[in-house]
């Protein structure tokens, strides 16, 4: 297993000190550790990522990290392919990225496929890497980086450190999560909501523990699950499909369950909403200032203001509630209305330790989903 501290110094002999992406679980003792330094820039998506590593490395000339779970290559395709590739702007950059999904490793359904193909698709951007497993020792970590070094300083160009399972050792911090007064949990909030929203109201919920917690709430009122659609991949589209299924069902209430990472990740489909004219869409964006999924690193959520976004693209209403009271006066208030709502709920961090996870696979939750709304 490797250290991080030991990890970090010995790619700063080569002044790599530059860190940004979006975290994930198998690089949580490295979020962990980088969470106090400076020039750690947790990123709205991997994309934006590379493009700012891209940044980093024309203004001092040191190659960057970029750390993200394997499902966010998908979103730093474009960036690699048109603008750090050799063929473009030919950009050096050292990709960390977990390996969900693993072949041969039980993991979540929304992992599996992109675990299966991430070695693939990194040979296919023609970006050579090396895997890193809990047997790396010390002395080969050092000899990866000084290889990945030579590689990026003589070709100008990515590459890549695959990491597994329990690569890295533990590493104990004080969490960086933004102290704040807010009461209300996520989970008290979708409770609040399901049990104060419009009758035959559908719901599409956000990626993590947010899906998770409404599976148990729906399992522990034995409530049937058929109205909710839970997106346990897609991190941030959570959104768009609400929108397109309320514009397609317009006898039917939709709420999407929505997260401040979640919406940071893909901020631009606020503007979709008006355009879309959908009435029936109620977003709402549980925001406690972290990325709780992956190990509790900050975002942005507690330093912007949603609802002035929102209300910059045409939401009908927007409300920002930050208690139980609060929140159920915001949901009476909506009964009915004719418009599209963006509610911001203030909660704070934290869930309880025996969260389960859906036991209805996703296939099975999509037909009874469609059974549902069919008519």
């Amino acid at each position: 297993m490797i250290k991080v501290d030991e990890f970090c110094n010995e790619l700063s002999k080569y002044s790599i000190n530059f860190f940004t992406g979006v975290p994930d679980s198998l690089l949580k003792e490295l979020n962990n550790y980088l969470s106090s330094k400076s020039m750690n820039i947790i990123a709205a998506n991997e994309g934006n990522a590379i493009a700012l590593a891209t940044g980093d490395y024309l203004a001092t000339g040191n190659i960057p990290v970029v750390y993200m779970q394997n499902s966010g290559l998908g979103n730093a395709v474009n960036p690699i392919t048109s603008l750090v590739a050799e063929e473009v702007y030919s950009i050096p950059m050292l990709l960390m990225v977990g390996w969900r999904g693993m072949p041969g490793i039980k993991d979540e359904p929304q992992h599996k496929f992109m675990g299966e193909i991430t070695l693939g698709l990194l040979n296919v951007l023609k970006i050579p890497y090396v895997i890193l497993t809990a047997n790396t020792t010390s002395d080969d970590m050092k000899k990866y980086i000084k290889e990945a070094y030579q590689y990026m300083n003589k070709n100008k160009s990515p590459y890549a450190f695959v990491v597994e399972q329990n690569c890295y050792e533990e590493y104990n911090y004080k969490k960086d999560i933004e102290i704040s007064n807010y009461t209300l949990s996520r989970e008290n909030a979708i409770d609040i909501i399901i049990s104060n929203c419009e009758k035959k109201s559908i719901f599409i919920s956000t990626t993590g523990k947010t899906s998770r917690e409404l599976f148990e709430l729906r399992e522990k009122k034995k409530q049937c699950h058929s109205k909710d659609l839970l997106m346990v991949g897609s991190m941030g589209h959570a959104s768009q499909v609400a929108i397109s299924i309320a514009a397609r069902k317009k006898e039917r209430v939709v709420y999407c369950l929505d997260g401040d990472g979640a919406a940071l990740m893909h901020l631009g489909g606020l503007s979709i909403v008006n355009s879309m004219k959908v009435n029936n869409l109620r977003h709402i964006v549980l925001n406690n200032g972290c990325h709780e999924s992956v190990g509790g690193q900050k975002t942005v959520g507690y330093e912007i203001d949603f609802c002035d976004i929102a209300k910059a693209c045409n939401y009908s209403k927007v409300i920002k509630v930050d208690t139980e009271e609060s929140l159920i006066n915001a949901l009476k208030d909506i009964n009915n209305f004719d418009g599209s709502v963006f509610i911001e709920v203030m909660i704070k961090s934290g869930s309880r330790k025996d969260l389960g996870r859906p036991t209805i696979s996703p296939i099975e939750n999509k037909y009874m989903f469609m059974k549902e709304i069919e008519g």
